[in-house]
């Protein structure tokens, strides 16, 4: 085999003799994907993934793939947050399943790792995924310094990780809801959940939106999004700080947008006017799944359940907007204990981990 890693190049436009090499890139990336899950519906698509290519004014990103021949056999991706200050970079690597134990990850790896020092990062953080299914190999269990899962140290992944000096620095819970067929129950529970509610609790508003934030709380939304990076559980991670303004949120809408993915959102608005707290589902072209992204309460409005608030009132708003869309899927720190109750409450379950990796 004559093995040759290189940058991806990225086309403005797909369906060119340009976009060849990165459409290859994104079905290698889905492949990969395909083989740890078992189905494509973590993956991005070629028009959902180039805008995020083509705006790196807020997070950078650099693909490295892997060839034989005219086949992709391979690939690794390099982000990492612009913001002032910021050290780390995140890396996955990928390899096509009957090319595996040939050396292809490692070189794929390399590359990736050369491109993070070449641009400052200091700290390299990596991903890889154990389904359900894999959770309970035999052997020696590896533990985050938080939480109480595990994972087995003969996932491929954690082995591929492990053997290249990264540390398990934190495993995040992979759970899914089948909503099918449950609107008037998260409906009804809504209700319920108002009607509960206490005089400081009912003292916050709820406003949701479809794409678009409304224009008044752009400010305060962008110190919410900045605090997903700090006040979520870290476990032994090095997450960089985020800088958030009302231009980055606009950006992140637009290139959604860009992307052909919808996005439902509601905020707890309280007294004061400003953003409380808030969630989002995203919902992808072309699939019958969402993805639960972003959900925080801010510190000082915490206590009066308007985590659940906002996670029923967005589901309902699914019902009503998508009611073909089958699964919600979402990932929280397995130390994250009051976000996993509320998901267990509204009727996830476990579908597999997703693990943190850090170097050094």
């Amino acid at each position: 085999m004559t093995l040759d890693i290189r940058p991806v190049a990225i086309p403005e436009r797909l369906g060119t003799p340009e976009a060849e090499e990165f459409e290859a890139y994104v079905e290698a990336t889905a492949v990969a994907d395909e083989s740890v899950w078992g189905h494509r519906r973590f993956s991005y698509d070629a028009p959902e993934l180039l805008p995020e290519f083509l705006d790196d004014r807020y997070t950078g990103r650099r693909a490295f793939a892997a060839w034989d021949g005219g086949r992709c056999v391979g690939r690794a991706d390099v982000t990492w947050e612009r913001s002032d200050g910021a050290r780390a970079a995140e890396i996955t690597v990928g390899v096509a399943t009957d090319q595996r134990r040939r050396g292809i990850g490692s070189e794929l790896l390399r590359h990736a790792e050369a491109h993070a020092r070449s641009i400052g990062r200091e700290v390299l953080v990596g991903r890889s995924d154990v389904p359900v299914a894999g959770l309970d190999l035999p052997g020696t269990r590896l533990e985050a310094p938080d939480g109480t899962g595990s994972i087995p140290a003969a996932d491929p992944g954690a082995s591929f990780a492990t053997r290249h000096g990264y540390r398990l620095g934190q495993l995040e819970r992979m759970s899914g809801l089948t909503v099918t067929g449950r609107s008037a129950k998260f409906r009804s529970m809504l209700v319920d959940h108002l009607a509960a509610r206490d005089e400081i609790a009912a003292s916050y508003r709820l406003v949701g939106w479809i794409d678009r934030a409304p224009e008044e709380l752009l400010a305060s939304l962008a110190v919410a999004h900045a605090s997903m990076a700090t006040d979520a559980p870290a476990g032994g991670i090095s997450y960089d700080e985020e800088a958030w303004d009302a231009d980055r949120v606009r950006a992140e809408e637009t290139l959604a947008l860009a992307g052909g993915r919808t996005t439902l959102a509601q905020a707890a608005i309280a007294p004061d006017g400003a953003v409380a707290g808030f969630t989002e589902l995203s919902l992808p072209a072309d699939s019958m799944a969402v993805f639960q992204w972003d959900t925080i309460v801010l510190g000082p409005h915490r206590g009066h359940r308007l985590g659940m608030l906002l996670k029923l009132a967005n589901l309902v708003r699914l019902g009503e907007t998508a009611p073909e869309r089958t699964d919600v899927y979402t990932w929280n720190a397995d130390e994250n204990d009051h976000m996993l109750a509320i998901n267990i409450a509204l009727g996830f379950t476990v579908r597999g981990m997703s693990a943190e990796w850090q170097r050094p």
